[in-house]
């Protein structure tokens, strides 16, 4: 009996293969991206010691928390890649964003140390088209002078699942490659020309530590409590840079938040000299009228405590907190969207 009341009383994060077994009646509910997951489980510890109540989020995939939230089945969605104006009204959604990170590059080779090898966008590209498929191939060792690199085949590590993750590296690929813009695009979801898939970035970090020779893309927080071997990239002003907070900062500095609709604003291939270039925001999504007004109003509470009291926790796993001013206009946004049934705002 005493386990079972721990179980319940449990903050537990799920990963993409695991969700809660066990939910008090009164948690809130999440699904969606893998991304911020870090995070999130930080914050819903820490607010439930804060508060007593409990948050379960299934880390599922941006695709997955898109169908769950459509369909009613969660109290919020988390997406990686923003939902247009169009969708978002057709669901009846309104959507902000949470949190902002980096995507990186990871690779498995024999002495190469984390952060030595240089890539750029039209090379990387290459290689998920398949035509670079080499680690010593020329194109890869002009970036790398100096650098001993292995005559091994080249596995790609890709995406399984409906992933915001990849619509920031597809969608950075497009931006720096004509050719993978045309044959592949930018989506959560695309025909990947070859490679292996992983679900979730449990599944593409385990593929590509398994694997000699593979290449994959993992959030930065993942890559690097994980200490998996990432690579520079070349940003849109030409600079090589390793990721770090100030980077993803830099990227979001110009960044035009009440101009997009929904806050959608894509941070990919940014200018500015210090931008990462594979920056993105997670964004949350919830129904404009609340069905439960009462869960309505503690997931704003929620998220409003983690913008007033989280942006510590998200630093140290190396994420970066929305600005004061976004976060201002996001209240702004509860005001005027978020409905109990009868019409009156929730925040």
């Amino acid at each position: 009996m005493r386990m079972k009341q721990l179980m319940a009383s449990m903050i537990v994060g799920a990963s993409a293969a695991m969700a809660f077994t066990t939910v008090a009646a009164a948690d809130m509910t999440g699904a969606g991206a893998t991304f911020p997951y870090p995070i999130y489980a930080k914050w819903a510890e820490s607010y439930k010691a804060a508060t007593g109540n409990g948050l379960n989020y299934a880390s599922v995939g941006s695709g997955a928390g898109i169908k769950q939230i459509k369909a009613k089945t969660v109290d919020f969605g988390a997406s990686d890649k923003p939902l247009k104006a169009e969708e978002l009204d057709e669901a009846g959604l309104m959507q902000f964003p949470a949190i902002m990170g980096g995507v990186v590059t990871i690779v498995n080779l024999d002495g190469i140390t984390p952060g030595q090898m240089k890539l750029t966008g039209q090379v990387v590209g290459d290689i998920f088209l398949g035509k670079i498929t080499k680690w010593n191939d020329p194109a890869i060792a002009a970036l790398n002078p100096g650098v001993k690199l292995p005559a091994e085949d080249i596995t790609v590590v890709h995406r399984a699942d409906s992933s915001g993750t990849s619509f920031l590296f597809t969608d950075f690929l497009s931006k720096t490659n004509a050719e993978f813009k045309t044959k592949v695009g930018a989506d959560a979801a695309v025909k990947w020309p070859t490679g292996v898939g992983g679900k979730g970035n449990e599944g593409v970090a385990a593929n590509v530590q398994r694997i000699k020779g593979a290449i994959g893309y993992v959030e930065w927080a993942y890559a690097k409590k994980n200490k998996m071997s990432h690579t520079q990239l070349k940003n849109k002003d030409g600079v090589f840079l390793q990721p770090d907070d100030e980077n993803f900062k830099a990227a979001a500095a110009n960044a035009e938040w009440t101009k997009t609709p929904g806050f959608g604003v894509v941070l990919t291939d940014q200018p500015g000299k210090a931008s990462w270039p594979i920056t993105g925001v997670s964004y949350i999504l919830m129904h404009k009228q609340q069905a439960d007004a009462a869960k309505g109003k503690e997931v704003i509470k929620f998220f409003d405590w983690a913008f007033a009291n989280g942006d510590k926790s998200a630093i140290e796993l190396d994420f970066v907190p929305m600005p004061d001013t976004v976060v201002k206009q996001v209240q702004a946004s509860w005001k005027q969207n978020l409905k109990d049934a009868s019409g009156k705002s929730l925040y």
